[in-house]
C-alpha cells in the first residue's frame, strides 16, 4: 500500500533511507556517511517539509519502497516538479512497486494546476530504472558527465522529462 510519509515515519524511512545510500550509493547525490549522522528528529522535518510529498509503500507493515516529488516553487518554475530519491528494497525489485510509486509521483505532480513537466536524473548505466522511467513516458534530454564522484570514480547522470499535457 502506498501513502504520503508524514513525520511518524521517520524512524522507518531514516532505516530504508540509510539501507539505499549504502546498497547504491553511486544513485544518490547524498552519502551514507553524511546521513547517518542525522537524528530522527531531522528525518521527521524533511518528511514534514511543506509542498514535498514522501511517499511509501509498505509490505505486511514494513516500508520497502520510497519516492519524493518536490515541485518548484519559484514564480518561473513552478510549472516544473522534480522526481527524486528514488529506492525500493532490493527484495522487493522486480514486483512493480517502482513504477506504482513513480505513478504515485506523477498523480500528485498532475494535481498541482501549475505543473507541466516532471523532472529527474538517472545514473546513466541503470538500465532497468531507464526503462522503468521511458515506459512511463519520460523522455531522455540530456546527460552530465561526471555528476557525481564517489570513491574517485565519476558518474555520469541522464536527465529525464515527462510533458504533463
Amino acid at each position: 500500500m502506498i501513502i504520503q510519509l508524514t513525520g511518524q515515519h521517520a524512524k522507518e524511512y531514516r532505516e530504508l533511507r540509510l539501507q539505499a545510500l549504502l546498497r547504491n550509493p553511486e544513485a544518490f547525490a547524498a552519502s551514507y556517511e553524511e546521513e547517518k549522522e542525522l537524528s530522527i528528529e531531522a528525518f521527521q522535518t524533511r518528511l514534514e517539509l511543506p509542498g514535498f510529498f514522501t511517499f511509501g509503500e509498505w509490505v505486511d507493515e514494513k516500508l520497502v519502497g520510497t519516492v519524493t516529488l518536490i515541485p518548484q516553487k519559484k514564480e518561473k518554475l513552478r510549472h516544473k516538479s522534480d522526481i527524486v530519491a528514488m529506492y525500493v528494497d532490493p527484495q522487493y525489485r522486480q514486483k512493480g512497486i517502482g513504477r506504482k510509486l513513480i505513478e504515485k509521483a506523477i498523480q500528485q505532480a498532475g494535481e498541482i494546476k501549475e505543473v507541466e513537466q516532471v523532472l529527474l536524473t538517472v545514473v546513466e548505466s541503470n538500465a532497468n530504472a531507464k526503462r522503468l522511467y521511458t515506459s512511463l513516458g519520460f523522455k531522455p534530454f540530456g546527460l552530465e558527465k561526471k555528476a557525481l564522484k564517489l570513491n574517485g570514480v565519476y558518474i555520469d547522470e541522464e536527465y529525464m522529462k515527462l510533458e504533463m499535457n
